[in-house]
């Protein structure tokens, strides 16, 4: 008995599938080997085709078949994890009427804004947990006002991984943690926001059938069943977006457990049991994966969007040389901690949540020509990709959020020992790498959709913990000069 995951990121879409019972990989695949295109016609925009996302699954999701040789009919579960916050709009017929608007858009920034000025600061965030911001009602507002004719035609609205589970089924469907993440879900009343349909004039009928985050949502169709190989019938039995989804692979289901990621954007997210949020909506509070209105859970989240798009773009334009991220860790490594007094500031990849949606843009602060090598540089831009963690962290502690152990997977910027050292030693919280990423953990998940397994616990039983890095007290200071330092350029921008 297998179990199939399939990841929606923004830079690739990975498919898993995993033996039920072990919980161990069969076979994983991501599409495409390079970057997907993200289209910025306007500074600030980014779009994608969802018909691209559907393409590279079906690529990924062939060779993953293949190396498998799994038969169709032995997969029970499907479960579905995406790059969150992103708009889909289709017509009546399951048509496309433009590309995704997508996570790291700024758009509609402005219209966030107003609308949390005329709704209410209070209201918005004792209701929503959040200022409407640049999430997706904000993005909708934003076509409806420059795009009438195609708000017009709009039948439903979706998230990137509604979108995959309807090329999969056919259905339309939300779950409240997509409806949350929408920045659509009343918090106290439970139920979509009237404050933010009203203010924005969303028609009630562009919202699907909520569904559960864990359970059958639907079924793989006749058509996607012949265009995938898969078995008509195939339950379709959970889907979260990749932040939540990501905290779930690795076991943070609880309160004051705490979950990281450091891919293209950067992300701390810990689990509360009660309303809370912060006054400035720096940081973002959306219903957690086992989040219901009887059982209070929610994803407190950081999110940093200048993080290993940082990485990548030294790499493509300075550190030419070098050939992979760990040539670049090498070099870097040679680099004392604080990087000879260079400190970067890495907000390059639009406007900055925590930092109130200000678009500071990335900077280079203290470069001397006579002492600052590549090197240098390079460990500047992982030390400030850390500091820019902290900076947050400390918002989230206000916030009743007891930081102690982090856990993460052991991959992208979590591979580099200089960013993972650098990271517990500035916020003196233990480092649990494990080997998991989301499309494992959504494929675990559709096993507790199905009730294959009984709970959480028995679903991650064997999850592997890998590595721990505890802080370098004796060092500490170092760190924190660094950060001291960092965190005065930042005030100064700011």
């Amino acid at each position: 008995m297998y179990l199939l995951g399939y990841d929606i990121g923004s830079s690739s879409v990975k498919v898993c599938l995993i033996e039920a019972s072990s919980g161990k990989v069969i076979a994983s695949e991501f599409s495409p080997k390079k970057e997907m295109k993200i289209t910025a016609i306007n500074p600030g925009w980014a779009e994608q085709n969802p018909v691209d996302w559907w393409i590279n699954l079906k690529l990924a999701h062939e060779a993953v078949m293949h190396e498998s040789g799994v038969h169709a009919e032995d997969i029970k579960g499907i479960g579905i994890t995406w790059q969150m916050h992103g708009l889909i709009l289709v017509d009546k017929d399951q048509n496309l009427l433009r590309p995704s608007i997508i996570w790291c858009d700024s758009r509609a920034v402005p219209y966030g804004e107003k609308a949390f000025k005329t709704i209410g600061e209070e209201k918005c965030l004792s209701h929503l947990l959040n200022s409407p911001g640049n999430f997706t009602a904000s993005k909708l507002a934003w076509v409806k006002e420059n795009e009438p004719e195609i708000f017009e035609k709009i039948d439903k609205i979706m998230l990137p991984g509604d979108y995959i589970a309807m090329r999969l089924s056919g259905q339309i469907g939300m779950t409240i943690e997509g409806l949350s993440e929408g920045i659509f879900w009343d918090f106290k009343n439970n139920c979509i926001s009237e404050d933010i349909i009203n203010h924005y004039g969303i028609p009630e009928s562009f919202f699907p059938e909520i569904v559960p985050t864990f359970g059958i949502q639907a079924t793989v169709s006749r058509a996607a069943a012949e265009e995938l190989g898969l078995k008509e019938g195939t339950p379709i039995s959970y889907r979260a977006g990749d932040q939540p989804n990501n905290a779930l692979s690795l076991n943070v289901f609880n309160p004051g457990e705490i979950a990281s990621t450091a891919g293209t954007s950067g992300v701390v997210y810990g689990v509360l049991d009660q309303l809370e949020y912060d006054k400035l909506s720096r940081v973002n509070t959306f219903a957690h994966v086992n989040y219901t209105p009887e059982q209070i859970r929610l994803g407190v989240l950081l999110c940093i969007n200048g993080t290993g798009i940082l990485n990548s773009w030294l790499k493509h334009n300075f550190a030419t040389s070098l050939s992979s991220y760990g040539d670049m860790n090498d070099m870097a490594s040679l680099s004392p901690i604080g990087s000879k007094g260079l400190s970067i500031i890495p907000f390059g990849n639009g406007a900055e949540r925590v930092l109130e949606n200000k678009d500071t843009s990335c900077s280079i602060h203290g470069i001397n020509f006579n002492i600052h090598s590549k090197g240098d540089i390079l460990r500047a831009a992982q030390e400030g990709i850390v500091f820019s963690y902290e900076y947050g962290m400390d918002i989230m502690r206000n916030i009743g959020m007891d930081i102690q152990v982090i856990r993460a997977g052991n991959a992208n910027m979590f591979l580099s020992s200089i960013f993972r050292q650098s990271l517990s030693s500035v916020s003196n919280a233990v480092i649990e790498l494990y080997d998991t990423d989301g499309a494992v953990g959504a494929a675990r998940a559709a096993g507790m959709g199905i009730g294959f397994y009984s709970d959480s616990r028995e679903a991650f039983s064997s999850l592997e913990k890998i590595a721990v890095i505890e802080p370098e007290h004796e060092k500490q200071e170092q760190y924190l000069e660094a950060y001291a330092r960092w965190k005065h350029h930042l005030n100064e921008i700011i």
